[in-house]
């Protein structure tokens, strides 16, 4: 009897495994029309996109998912600890530099990890939100990851920075507030106040900030990269702030690409239980209900038109809804399409490991786990030499 009770449990793992990987893509609740404003008039035109249906969407998602971006501070000052000119054997120019910013008696340090090619003038950056180990953007190249392959940049030509989300906001529900929100202690406790995504998408601004100041970067073409969580972070970046040439995002699943109504992977319910720190305390109001929510993930990609936005999945990553991360982008298109910027996407998703590169909105599906690798960077590469190309020396 225990012998046929474990083929049973057996047998229904793997039928669940299978179905969860063969999910139909109607497993969602219908999306909320990105051309239909509040007041029930449509969208027709570029210039009502831009005057009245964008900012009533960013505004629907700083009130209902990522929380209000506080915009004032003091002072900013950048504090160059480590400059080392010959890394890399000479490839790459090293400096590793402090971003403080300033509210009142309270600051804030961001620390930037930046190699720039030796080769190349005022090089276009990939900026990385890093939400795994420091480890991974080791400055001595002593220790080298996939995640973050600092060389495999550098040789294409392009600089790589990365800075951790601890320095913004700790991803941690007891102490994600010490951080950013040290300087904005009158938004915590708000409904509708920034937490931890939001946190690390400010910080990313205050990077550019500082890429602005930089004679061996091109402010006009800096990349943000996100990974899972930091890619959910990079999107919201690139919807806030208009100064990011493009936007990447791997394997970000639900609230991130992939939609909040899909029935697939993580849910909101999952994200606001097990990390009620990331978002606006406002979202928790929609666990139950998704349906209630005004807004959704095409709406986001949306508002980053007509800059480019390269979003990714893995195939053994149903967790994070491969199949609603190329939904959104495809639902994206129609506002593309007022900036006169057609995509090369299909109607359905490409076959793993097929990268749509040469397009305005771009998408892979990588054979694997949820994971950041040499594969992703190197779809990365193509696609921002797609779009700008990189100028040598």
């Amino acid at each position: 009897m225990k012998k046929e009770f474990l083929h049973v449990v057996l047998l229904l793992c793997t039928l669940s495994l299978y179905a969860q990987k063969h999910q139909p893509d109607s497993l969602m609740a219908p999306l909320p029309d990105l051309l239909m404003m509040q007041n029930g008039q449509s969208v027709t035109s570029l210039a009502v996109w831009e005057r009245e249906r964008k900012p009533e969407i960013l505004k629907l998602f700083e009130d209902n998912v990522y929380g209000e971006m506080p915009k004032d501070i003091d002072n900013l000052s950048y504090e160059i600890t480590n400059d080392k000119s010959d890394a890399m054997n000479g490839k790459a120019h090293l400096k590793e530099v402090t971003i403080t910013v300033s509210k009142g008696v309270n600051f804030v340090d961001i620390n930037l990890i930046l190699f720039t090619p030796t080769n190349v003038k005022r090089a276009p950056v990939f900026l990385l939100i890093n939400n795994r180990g420091k480890e991974n953007t080791d400055p001595t190249r002593e220790a080298k990851s996939g995640f973050w392959p600092a060389e495999m940049l550098i040789d294409s030509g392009y600089a790589v920075a990365a800075f951790h989300v601890g320095d913004a906001a700790p991803d941690n529900a007891g102490t994600y507030q010490n951080g950013v929100l040290r300087l904005y202690p009158e938004i915590q406790g708000k409904a509708n106040g920034m937490k931890a995504i939001g946190s690390w998408a400010w910080a990313a601004s205050r990077v550019l900030d500082y890429f602005k100041m930089d004679p061996d970067v091109d402010f006009a073409r800096v990349n943000l990269v996100g990974h899972s969580r930091g890619g959910k972070a990079a999107l919201w970046a690139g919807a806030q702030d208009e100064r990011f040439a493009m936007i990447f995002s791997n394997c970000s699943g639900n609230t991130g690409a992939a939609p909040a109504r899909r029935a697939v992977g993580e849910s909101v319910k999952d994200i606001n239980t097990r990390f009620p720190h990331w978002f606006c305390d406002n979202y928790k109001r929609f666990n139950d209900d998704v349906t209630a929510l005004p807004v959704d993930q095409q709406m986001l990609i949306a508002l980053i038109a007509p800059r480019p936005v390269y979003t990714t999945s893995a195939t053994e990553d149903i967790w994070a809804d491969p199949v609603g991360s190329y939904l959104s982008i495809v639902e994206a298109q129609s506002v593309y399409a007022f900036y006169q910027k057609k995509s090369a996407l299909t109607p359905g998703p490409p076959t793993p490991n097929t990268p749509i590169t040469y397009s305005i909105l771009g998408y892979h599906n990588r054979e694997g786990i949820h994971n950041l690798t040499p594969y992703d960077w190197s779809c990365f590469i193509r696609f921002a030499s797609y779009h700008f190309g990189v100028k040598k020396k």
